[in-house]
């Protein structure tokens, strides 16, 4: 039987117990503060780069995983006779996908498959670990892309955000979203849609924002037996009610935290969950 191996960015924001029982390749990108370069998740943890953001009022931005290190990481997997499925965070939102079908054409004769997610974070996530998992159960690489493919579509995200500087700062949103969303005491909730970041609705309080999470959910007609992917950054208020509406429905979950390079575009105080319909 072939061996699969599964490769992903550390924008997919995935806990470190799931990327170790599936022996996920998490590749990082660069997080670049200053003069100072870091490996996201390596050489740097969100507590410190928000300290750093907030208290040392530290400029920071994100750098694409160039082709000459997708290269490394498949040569050394195709030579110990992998099949690989690489899957990354939206084209739209990063060069990285790109980078990695650059680094492909290098291998003429090797089972290197690359996924454009159209998603990020936790979305992402959730392909990676179906691929992971879809691996373990013995499926082939070419019967993984396929599932896969046809999974884009349904990951579906539902996320509260208190500020939408950041993500209008980075270049994620338009600046009239931001606006909306540094008006006092609204809470935006945003989704992933055709690739980008969109904004769904905005409220005044997190408890309409909830409210709207939760009936969304439940409208959506989620898969049942698929995990939800919990994700925050620094947001009680939103975190803690959509744990306890998860648990007191015996929705299976998973918790994530909002790794550096999506942090820098997020900024603190954001959570939601991301799921399959």
């Amino acid at each position: 039987m072939t061996k699969i191996k599964i490769i992903t960015d550390s924008t997919c924001d995935l806990n470190q117990e799931l990327i170790k029982k599936y022996d996920i390749e998490v590749i990082p990108l660069i997080i670049n503060i200053g003069d100072e370069s870091y490996l996201d998740g390596v050489d740097i943890d969100i507590k410190t780069l928000l300290h750093k953001m907030d208290v040392e009022n530290a400029s920071a931005s994100t750098s694409q995983i160039i082709p000459g290190r997708f290269h490394e990481v498949y040569k050394k997997y195709v030579s110990e006779g992998y099949s690989i499925i690489s899957i990354h965070l939206s084209s739209e939102m990063s060069g990285t996908y790109h980078s990695a079908c650059l680094a492909k054409e290098s291998f003429e004769n090797a089972d290197i498959n690359i996924i454009d997610s159209r998603n990020v974070t936790s979305g992402l996530g959730l392909l990676v670990l179906k691929a992971a998992k879809l691996a373990e159960e013995g499926k082939t690489a070419k019967e993984i892309v396929s599932i896969i493919e046809e999974l884009k579509p349904r990951v579906k995200s539902l996320l509260g955000f208190e500020s939408l500087d950041n993500l209008v700062r980075g270049g994620r949103l338009s600046k009239t979203a931001g606006i909306i969303g540094s008006m006092l005491g609204i809470k935006v909730v945003l989704g992933v849609v055709d690739g980008n970041m969109a904004v769904k609705e905005k409220f005044r309080g997190s408890k309409k924002a909830i409210k709207y999470i939760i009936e969304n959910f439940e409208k959506s007609g989620y898969i049942p037996g698929e995990p939800v992917m919990l994700l925050s950054i620094e947001n009680k208020d939103i975190y803690e009610p959509l744990k306890q509406y998860l648990v007191s429905n015996n929705i299976e979950y998973i918790d994530n935290q909002v790794g550096c390079t999506v942090g820098i575009h997020s900024g603190p105080k954001a959570c939601g969950i991301f799921f399959l319909s």
